[in-house]
């Protein structure tokens, strides 16, 4: 394996060239010191015939490496999940689901399923920010014109009929977090930036009113938009801006549209790949971040759908 960069799609698949060879890999990225019952903790466990399979010798449970993973009960074949990691990961933009079905062999509707759970396990806790953090809101929705005449909202223009998402950027580092926003009230900005930043660090925003007491908690400086200012001094939000321009080119480009619901999990496809998508690390090593996050974690098709 390379220390740094990418590896290539034939040096993937001459990695993994079948499912055995990617339950091998998950196992022991679960278990690196030995395999562990998912049930009861037991490490007392033997593989049976199967190879897929093992029993605890404690609980008598039988076994996979899927169990407690966003893979549970899926009939898709492990080493397609590998390859469907590879192509979130190394996608920009992201990768649409009929596009990923003729990349897998599968039916679309298996790869909608498929990268709803992926986005699942894109879904990863971090500590407050800290230092200097840009903060900013966009919005994402159809364009009225674009939008058959029986759909237009007819209420004006700029934001209507979409959604507020709230991002945020750690200068140093180059952390992003965002996530959908029920509105752009005070409170709600509040409520969210002492949620993700650690007390006493620097926050630039823009003008909006919504933000004017933050210098309650931070050292808070603004640059005003309205007059077309974009740096003043070190405040600037170009940062998390710059974060925008990728989730639109992905909206516009790949997926054209998000529906509310699932608007959460769309954008931590993209903040995941964007944190994880440091050209230093090596793509095995940002596929492994996504495994982690994938274990104790489920979505059912019940849940995603409400059917």
């Amino acid at each position: 394996m390379k220390t740094e960069g990418t590896i290539s799609t034939y040096e993937f698949f001459q990695q993994f060239p079948d499912e055995q060879a990617a339950v091998a890999y998950l196992e022991s990225r679960r278990w690196p010191n030995g395999i562990a019952c998912t049930y009861c903790g037991s490490v007392r466990t033997s593989r049976q015939k199967d190879y897929r399979y093992h029993q605890c010798k404690d609980c008598r449970k039988k076994f996979t490496v899927r169990v407690g993973t966003i893979f549970e009960r899926s009939h898709i074949p492990l080493d397609k999940w590998l390859y469907a990691m590879y192509l979130l990961e190394t996608a920009r933009k992201g990768i649409s689901s009929l596009q990923l079905s003729k990349e897998l062999g599968i039916t679309q509707k298996a790869t909608w399923f498929m990268l709803h759970r992926l986005r699942e396990a894109c879904d990863i806790e971090a500590e407050p920010m800290i230092g200097q953090v840009e903060v900013d809101e966009s919005y994402f929705g159809g364009k009225e014109a674009n939008k058959h005449e029986s759909k237009k909202l007819k209420a004006g223009r700029g934001t209507v009929g979409k959604s507020a998402v709230m991002g945020m950027r750690e200068r140093e580092t180059g952390e992003v977090r965002a996530f959908p926003i029920a509105d752009t009230r005070r409170v709600t900005f509040e409520k969210q930036v002492t949620a993700n930043v650690a007390r006493g660090a620097t926050v630039y925003t823009d003008e909006h009113s919504s933000y004017r007491n933050l210098g309650e908690w931070y050292e808070h400086q603004t640059v005003a938009h309205s007059v077309k200012e974009f740096v003043n001094g070190m405040a600037s939000t170009n940062g998390i801006e710059s974060v925008w321009a990728v989730l639109k080119r992905g909206y516009n480009g790949v997926y054209h549209q998000w529906t509310p619901k699932h608007m959460a999990r769309y954008i931590n496809e993209f903040v995941f790949r964007l944190n994880e998508g440091n050209v230093r690390l090596h793509t095995m090593r940002r596929i492994e971040s996504l495994i982690d996050g994938a274990i104790g974690k489920r979505l059912t098709y019940a849940d995603l759908t409400g059917e």
